[in-house]
C-alpha cells in the first residue's frame, strides 16, 4: 500500500475517566509535596452522584483526599448534579491502606537500590511529524480537546459543558509522512438550550479553524461535530470513569503498542509510569540526536529487580547509523534501573497533576522526560 490511515482520539478534563485520572494525580502530588518518598497507588471511580477513591499509600504525610477530589471536581467545571456531578455535595467513598508488606519489600532495597514496583513491558516513542516530538493525530486531537475546554472556561462558548472528546484520521504515505486529514470528530457536551446549528458553527469558527492548519485540510476532510446530534446529559451522570482506562489517549494515539500498565495514581517506584517515561525521554532524544527519524523503545522489567530485563530499540528502517551503534551508546549513556531513571528524570517532585490531560508526552519544561539534552553528546558518540 502506498498510503494508510491512521485514527487518534483525545478527551477532555471532563471526560469520566480524565476525571479519575486528575484526581488520583492530584492526590499523588500531594503527597509528594510533603513526603517524596511517598509510595502512592491510588485510582478512582465515578459514578453519577459516587466517587469511589481506593488503593495502598506508604507516607509519612497526612492528605485529606477527599478535599483533594472535590477541588479537583469543581476546577473543572462540574458544580451541579445536572450536568454531571456536584463536586461539593457528591458521595465520596475513600479506602485507603498501607502498601503490601511483600511487595514493600521489593521495591525499598535500601538507599543505595530500589526494585521495580512490578513487572511489565513499558514503551517510548518519538517522531519528527510534529514539534512535540509526536504522532500528528494524537497531537491534533490533544489541541482540540484543549481548545474545547479553554472555550467553555473562557465563555467564548458559554453553551458548552466539560465533558467532550476529539478523534482525528490522516492520511500517511509509506514513509509516514502526514499527507492530509482525512476524518475530524468532535462531540462536545452542551447546555440544552443551544441549537446545533450554533453549536457546530461555534465549534467550527473558534476550535476547528484556530486548530487545524489549512494546509493539511484538503477538500475530502470530513469534519463532524456532534455526530449523534444532542449531548446533554454527560460527565459522571452518564458514563463510569475509571482512572487509568485513557492510556491510549494518554501516549502516542495507537501508532506503537502500550504495555497495558496505566499511569495516573501512581508514584515512581511503579515503572509502569516511570520507566514508560525513560523509555520516551531515549526515543526523544535519539530522534532530536538525528540518529532516527522514528524511534521506539521498550522496556521490561521483574518485580523487586534493580535491572530491566530486556531493552529493545526500533527504528523503523530510518536509523541514520547502524542499529547496533545506537544500541551500544543508549547502553553507554543511560542508566535503566528504577533509581537511576527516578534520579534522571527527577520523579520525587509534585508534577504529575498536570500530566493527566492531554497527555504525558508534550512541550512542557517542567517535564523532565521531555528533555532533549542529551541528543548532543549522542550525536557526538555516533
Amino acid at each position: 500500500m502506498n498510503t494508510f490511515k491512521l485514527t487518534s482520539e483525545s478527551v477532555t478534563e471532563g471526560h469520566p475517566d480524565k476525571l479519575c485520572d486528575q484526581i488520583s494525580d492530584r492526590i499523588l502530588d500531594a503527597y509528594l509535596a510533603k513526603d517524596p518518598y511517598a509510595l502512592v497507588a491510588v485510582e478512582c471511580m465515578i459514578s453519577k452522584n459516587l466517587l469511589v477513591i481506593a488503593g495502598e499509600v506508604k507516607s509519612t504525610a497526612n492528605i485529606v483526599v477527599e478535599e483533594i477530589a472535590r477541588e479537583v471536581l469543581l476546577e473543572v467545571g462540574y458544580t451541579s448534579a445536572e450536568i454531571g456531578i456536584d463536586g461539593s455535595k457528591c458521595l465520596i467513598i475513600k479506602n485507603i491502606h498501607e502498601q503490601s508488606s511483600d511487595i514493600h519489600k521489593g521495591v525499598a532495597k535500601g538507599n543505595e537500590n530500589i526494585g521495580a514496583g512490578d513487572q511489565g513491558i513499558m514503551y517510548g516513542f518519538a517522531c519528527r511529524e510534529t514539534e512535540e516530538f509526536m504522532p500528528l493525530t494524537i497531537t491534533l486531537a490533544h489541541k482540540l480537546a484543549k481548545r474545547l475546554a479553554d472555550v467553555r472556561r473562557n465563555s467564548t462558548l458559554p453553551f458548552l459543558l466539560p465533558d467532550g472528546k476529539a478523534q482525528v484520521s490522516a492520511l500517511y504515505d509509506k514513509q509516514w509522512n502526514p499527507l492530509s486529514l482525512v476524518e475530524v470528530v468532535i462531540s462536545a457536551q452542551h447546555t440544552a438550550d443551544v441549537s446545533m446549528q450554533i453549536l457546530r458553527e461555534g465549534i467550527m469558527r473558534h476550535v476547528v479553524d484556530v486548530v487545524l492548519d489549512e494546509s493539511l485540510r484538503s477538500m475530502q476532510t470530513n469534519i463532524i461535530i456532534n455526530p449523534i446530534g444532542q449531548f446533554v446529559l454527560g460527565g459522571p451522570f452518564a458514563d463510569t470513569g475509571l482512572t487509568g482506562r485513557k492510556i491510549i489517549v494518554d501516549t502516542y494515539g495507537g501508532v506503537i503498542p502500550h504495555g497495558g500498565g496505566a499511569f495516573s495514581g501512581k508514584d515512581a517506584t511503579k515503572v509502569d509510569r516511570s520507566a514508560a517515561y525513560m523509555a520516551r525521554y531515549v526515543a526523544k532524544n535519539i530522534v532530536a540526536a538525528d540518529l532516527a527519524t522514528r524511534c521506539q523503545v521498550a522496556l521490561s522489567y521483574m518485580i523487586g529487580s534493580s535491572n530491566p530485563s530486556s531493552i529493545m530499540i526500533e527504528t523503523f528502517g530510518t536509523q541514520r547509523i547502524d542499529l547496533a551503534h545506537i544500541y551500544a551508546i543508549v547502553e553507554t549513556l543511560f542508566d535503566f534501573s528504577p533509581k537511576a531513571i527516578i534520579n534522571t528524570l527527577a520523579l520525587r517532585q509534585p508534577i504529575f497533576g498536570k500530566t493527566s490531560v492531554y497527555g504525558h508526552f508534550k512541550n512542557e519544561e517542567d517535564l523532565p522526560w521531555e528533555r532533549v539534552d542529551k541528543a548532543i553528546l549522542l550525536k557526538m558518540l555516533a
